[in-house]
């Protein structure tokens, strides 16, 4: 009898002491999205940070002023959202972030150059 109650204590305790186990949910930012293909792999357009950014959570990337981004999809915005493109950052200075897919704010960036048109929308997951 003993045994049974350390273990439903010890699962307790692991419940509450690891967040994954009992899973966390996010919002979703959108249900939608713009992308170039029906995978959304292929790069849409490169953009440049005009501000410095900090990811609010695992879902965002930091971008910093300067930095040069390759822009994968584009969500479709709703209302009360913000807007947001899913990217990566580019460039030899920040080698330890490069292939790192996150969003950003579409309002810190300027697109400096259009690969190919975002004219597939696609559902979030």
């Amino acid at each position: 009898m003993t045994q049974r109650v350390y273990l439903v204590v010890l699962l307790l305790c692991l419940r509450f002491m690891c967040p994954l186990a009992s899973g966390i949910f996010m919002d979703k930012l959108a249900s939608k999205k713009l992308c170039a293909d029906d995978d959304c792999v292929y790069t849409i357009s490169l953009a440049r940070a005009e501000e410095d950014y900090n990811a609010s959570d695992c879902r965002f990337i930091n971008i910093k002023k300067g930095q040069l981004i390759y822009v994968y999809s584009k969500l479709v915005k709703e209302k009360g959202s913000g807007e947001f493109w899913a990217g990566s950052v580019y460039g030899e200075q920040y080698e330890d972030h490069m292939g790192t897919v996150g969003y950003f704010p579409s309002s810190l960036v300027s697109e400096q150059h259009v690969y190919q048109e975002a004219n597939k929308t696609v559902p979030t997951t």
